[in-house]
Protein backbone atom coordinates (compact mmCIF):
# COMPACT_ATOMS: atom_id res chain seq x y z
CA UNK A 1 0.00 0.00 0.00
CA UNK A 2 3.05 2.69 0.48
CA UNK A 3 4.17 4.65 -2.54
CA UNK A 4 0.12 4.26 -3.86
CA UNK A 5 -1.42 7.46 -4.10
CA UNK A 6 -5.12 7.56 -3.15
CA UNK A 7 -7.50 8.77 -6.02
CA UNK A 8 -8.72 12.55 -5.47
CA UNK A 9 -12.84 13.56 -6.19
CA UNK A 10 -14.93 16.50 -5.62
CA UNK A 11 -18.04 17.61 -3.62
CA UNK A 12 -20.79 18.26 -5.70
CA UNK A 13 -23.28 20.46 -4.34
CA UNK A 14 -27.01 20.12 -4.89
CA UNK A 15 -29.39 23.11 -3.96
CA UNK A 16 -33.04 22.34 -3.17
CA UNK A 17 -35.49 24.72 -3.25
CA UNK A 18 -37.50 23.82 -0.28
CA UNK A 19 -34.88 21.84 1.47
CA UNK A 20 -31.08 21.84 3.09
CA UNK A 21 -28.24 21.62 0.28
CA UNK A 22 -26.62 17.90 -0.09
CA UNK A 23 -23.22 17.37 -1.11
CA UNK A 24 -22.60 14.18 -2.98
CA UNK A 25 -19.43 12.47 -3.68
CA UNK A 26 -18.19 12.43 -7.24
CA UNK A 27 -16.74 9.09 -6.95
CA UNK A 28 -18.66 7.13 -4.83
CA UNK A 29 -22.03 8.75 -4.87
CA UNK A 30 -22.79 9.14 -1.08
CA UNK A 31 -24.51 12.46 0.17
CA UNK A 32 -23.98 14.04 3.25
CA UNK A 33 -25.40 17.46 4.71
CA UNK A 34 -21.57 18.67 4.79
CA UNK A 35 -18.42 18.77 2.96
CA UNK A 36 -15.83 17.13 4.52
CA UNK A 37 -11.79 16.69 3.60
CA UNK A 38 -12.34 13.49 3.28
CA UNK A 39 -15.18 11.26 1.78
CA UNK A 40 -16.75 8.67 4.95
CA UNK A 41 -17.67 5.95 2.96
CA UNK A 42 -15.37 5.82 0.38
CA UNK A 43 -12.48 7.74 1.76
CA UNK A 44 -11.15 9.72 -0.96
CA UNK A 45 -9.76 13.31 -0.36
CA UNK A 46 -11.50 16.43 -1.85
CA UNK A 47 -9.91 18.55 -3.89
CA UNK A 48 -12.46 21.46 -5.34
CA UNK A 49 -16.52 21.49 -5.61
CA UNK A 50 -18.59 21.56 -8.26
CA UNK A 51 -22.82 22.60 -8.14
CA UNK A 52 -25.29 21.80 -9.69
CA UNK A 53 -27.95 23.78 -9.43
CA UNK A 54 -31.05 21.29 -8.63
CA UNK A 55 -33.70 23.69 -7.46
CA UNK A 56 -34.43 25.33 -11.11
CA UNK A 57 -35.62 21.58 -12.01
CA UNK A 58 -37.80 21.99 -8.32
CA UNK A 59 -39.11 25.43 -9.32
CA UNK A 60 -40.15 24.29 -13.12
CA UNK A 61 -42.18 21.08 -11.72
CA UNK A 62 -43.81 24.47 -9.33
CA UNK A 63 -44.41 26.52 -11.99
CA UNK A 64 -46.44 23.75 -14.07
CA UNK A 65 -48.33 22.62 -10.80
CA UNK A 66 -49.57 26.47 -11.05
CA UNK A 67 -51.04 26.75 -14.39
Amino acid sequence: MFGKKKQSAAWIRRTHLLRADEYECSACGSRYKRPSVQCPNCGRIMRGSKHDPSWVDEAEILDIWEE
